[in-house]
């Protein structure tokens, strides 16, 4: 095993890299990459040597060594193993990163990660007690594949139709993962069949399952129990609902109180339309808003230079407001005309 790692070392690493500077590395989100940096990293600096990083029943289950399952998503055969893994995880990390937003593509690979291992170890002693052949609980499954094997059904959930071609032959995109379970296998014995049906059924879990609910209400009481309140759209999470202020926008999300968040408040006082899923980087606004949130930003900042701090108007119970419409107009005016 280690002559034949040293001896493709240069091939999987070249192929890897031309495929990374042919797409850019500006053009890959930054998830995506620091996965695909990670994987790469630790295939150069194993943690552990590779017998001690894969994952099977008797060394997690029997012998307790949890941490295989964080250890072996990561950790590759040698250098082809990574390379088609990475060159698989660049094509779905682009589309499934821009679809869910970074810190949700994020939260779903760690449990992928994690969640595909769990039930790899559920199907092999499932298996073992079937077939009462330990052989099952004896095999050792390492890589990301399995991983990729569930992002590749959450892939074709959000993005559904059109047809993918396997081995020449054109295939429906929601039965592909299926025809590669069984095409892989066959054609290299030696992969893990167990590990990527983990994989699928993860996938599903996640799209027709409640593994969704389950993780967006997780991330819900964590965010919400560190004082921030989380908001998600119909894809996942999309950051944290803060109250909108100029120049801090940007890669921020908002949603009304029907996307499972607390009502909005603006600070300007005007009224907020709901955020159409449309940019992860406009904030919810349109172009004219942000530009009159700029100018009364502006507006308010000269006002404070020139009058010391008191550019908002006091109020009957001695708060202050900001400037209207019409006020913001109306200053305007006094600036061009000046």
């Amino acid at each position: 095993m280690n002559r034949n790692r040293q001896r493709g070392f240069n091939l999987g690493l070249l192929l890897l890299a031309s495929q990374v500077f042919q797409l850019g590395i500006d053009n890959i989100p930054p998830v995506t990459l620091a996965t695909l940096g990670l994987n790469v990293y630790l295939f150069l600096f194993p943690v552990k040597p590779l017998l001690q990083t894969c994952l099977s029943v008797r060394e997690a289950y029997w012998y307790r060594d949890w941490s295989r399952l964080l250890l072996s998503p990561f950790h590759h055969v040698d250098d082809m193993h990574l390379y088609f893994n990475m060159a698989s995880l660049l094509w779905k990390g682009i589309k499934l990163e821009k679809k869910l937003g970074g810190a949700w593509f994020a939260y779903l690979l760690s449990v992928f990660s994690l969640l595909t291992g769990l039930v790899y170890l559920l199907l092999e002693t499932g298996l073992t007690k079937m077939t009462e052949d330990s052989s099952y609980s004896l095999q050792c499954a390492v890589g990301f594949s399995g991983v990729l094997f569930g992002l590749k059904v959450v892939n074709n959930h959000y993005h559904p139709g059109g047809s993918t071609y396997v081995m020449g032959l054109p295939i429906a995109n929601r039965y592909a993962c299926w025809v590669e379970l069984v095409l892989i296998h066959i054609m290299n014995p030696g992969t893990s069949f167990v590990g990527h049906l983990a994989g699928i059924l993860v996938g599903l879990l996640y799209t027709n399952g409640p593994l969704k609910r389950v993780m967006k209400t997780c991330a819900g009481f964590v965010t919400s129990y560190g004082g921030q309140q989380t908001y998600y759209n119909s894809a996942g999470y999309s950051g944290y609902g803060m109250p909108y202020t100029p120049n801090t926008h940007y890669g921020q999300q908002s949603f009304n109180q029907r996307n499972y968040g607390a009502p909005y408040r603006d600070p300007y006082n005007t009224q907020m339309p709901s955020a159409p899923p449309q940019h992860p980087y406009t904030g919810g606004l349109s172009d004219e808003e942000q530009y009159e949130a700029a100018v009364r930003a502006s507006l308010n900042d000269r006002g404070e230079a020139s009058r010391g701090g008191s550019t908002q108007a006091r109020s009957s119970h001695g708060s202050y407001s900001h400037p209207t419409p019409e006020e913001i107009r109306w200053r305007r005016l006094q600036r061009f005309t000046s």
